[in-house]
């Protein structure tokens, strides 16, 4: 493809279209059909496991239905970084379908677009941040249909269109094949460290005996919430500490939202080290996670969805925290937490009083202690790695959509692009 084939022009290769308007709540009649959302459509994927009914009059259907080819982009997020994802529908559910205006529709005109080609382009504009660059809004960010159409795309000829989409459909499957092998092994790595906690916890058990969770408690206490800024808080100024402080047996600090300058705070929720904290609300897998807040910094303070628990001395909080992370707890966590929607599970305090843990003595505590952490210092290693390898084919994915929709490499040949996953000098 020569230089002039991808001139970049303005967005006359597509109909762009915002989804209906109206909100789905609650509606009901004559005309229900499933509708399309923004959760329906991830980075390249559809997710069809959850669409929804609404009702669309039949001048509705005509203007909103959707057909094979059309390119469906995610107009609104709370992060812009996950603003403008896309997938092309190929009518995977048969029948009449449309969309929400959580969505926006790019339809192909299809005697100068292909339909796989534009959606190449759309999935590049989002990875590369095209989409993110013309969005707007303070905390939630949207894309408007407009700002799409004023988007440049190159539009070479439609049959080298194709040959580019024959091109990357090949190569972004051998990709995501590699991608889907990492992500095994690195669940496996996981599977293993949980599967040696559990056969140590349970070979405790067997030794000593267990106890509920309360007979070693002294104290147990949530914060509160007050509104805050949907950042972290500066060195030195007051912070509210958000669930995600709290995950995989790990205390991070910068996960807090800011408090204005003008609020009073109340001094006994701050947290100090060695602090004992287990969320009680967050999504199903990560609630009644544990940590211990080790040297956290001043002015930080107790939300009201994360306890804080104080310890008998027969129980080390850091032993706790281990336990927490095993199979019998998480999948009683499972069990009792309840809750309004799929997103959010709670615990009430009696949830986490009721955690069976074993009844071993100190020194066998620190044992525990000292191996989890050396198994847990290796893993991090190999994890690391895998995510750094993971990293590098999520660059190659977005560098070989980028250099084929703009004509940097001979789809043909692939000349022009190194094996080691960049533009050959």
């Amino acid at each position: 493809m020569t230089s002039a084939d991808s001139t970049p022009r303005l967005f006359g290769a597509a109909e762009v279209r915002l989804g209906r308007q109206r909100s789905p709540q609650h509606e009901s009649g004559p005309n229900m059909v499933p509708y399309l959302r923004a959760a329906n459509v991830k980075d390249g994927q559809l997710v069809l496991s959850d669409v929804k009914m609404m009702n669309f009059s039949p001048a509705e259907q005509a203007i909103f239905k959707l057909r094979a080819g059309d390119v469906l982009v995610t107009e609104g997020s709370g992060s812009l970084g996950a603003v403008g994802a896309s997938a092309v529908w190929n009518e995977e559910i048969p029948g009449t379908i449309c969309f929400q205006n959580t969505l926006v529709r790019l339809r192909p005109r299809p005697e100068i677009t292909d339909a796989r080609y534009l959606g190449w382009w759309a999935r590049g504009a989002y990875l590369s941040g095209d989409f993110a660059s013309i969005a707007s809004g303070a905390n939630i960010y949207h894309l408007s249909a407009d700002r799409i159409k004023g988007l440049a795309a190159p539009l070479p000829p439609i049959g080298e269109q194709r040959r580019i989409a024959d091109f990357l459909d090949v190569e972004l499957a051998r990709i995501d094949q590699l991608a889907a092998l990492q992500g095994a092994v690195r669940e496996s790595v996981i599977a293993r460290i949980t599967a040696a906690l559990d056969a140590r916890i349970g070979e405790l058990v067997h030794r000593f005996g267990e106890h509920p969770f309360r007979r070693s408690i002294r104290s147990i206490e949530q914060g509160v919430s007050p509104q805050g800024f949907n950042y972290a808080a500066d060195s030195g100024a007051w912070g509210v500490l958000k669930v995600s402080a709290v995950k995989d047996g790990s205390f991070f600090e910068d996960e807090n939202k800011s408090l204005p300058g003008e609020f009073n705070p109340v001094r006994r929720y701050e947290i100090r080290h060695g602090d004992l904290l287990i969320t009680r609300a967050n999504t199903p897998r990560l609630v009644g996670a544990a940590a211990v807040a080790n040297f956290p910094r001043r002015k930080l303070m107790l939300c009201d969805k994360i306890f804080r628990i104080a310890t008998t001395p027969d129980l080390l909080s850091e032993f706790l925290v281990v336990v927490s992370t095993s199979t019998k707890i998480r999948t009683f966590c499972a069990e009792v937490s309840h809750g309004t929607s799929h997103s959010m599970a709670n615990l009430k305090a009696g949830d986490v009083k009721s955690w069976p843990i074993p009844s071993v003595p100190i020194s066998v505590q620190l044992d525990v202690i000292a191996e989890m952490s050396e198994m847990r210092s290796r893993a991090t290693k190999l994890l690391n790695a895998i995510d750094r390898q993971a990293g590098r084919l999520a660059e190659r994915r977005q560098a070989l959509i980028t250099a084929a929709v703009t004509g940097q490499i001979d789809v043909t040949t692939a000349r022009g692009f190194s094996a080691s996953g960049g533009l050959a000098g």
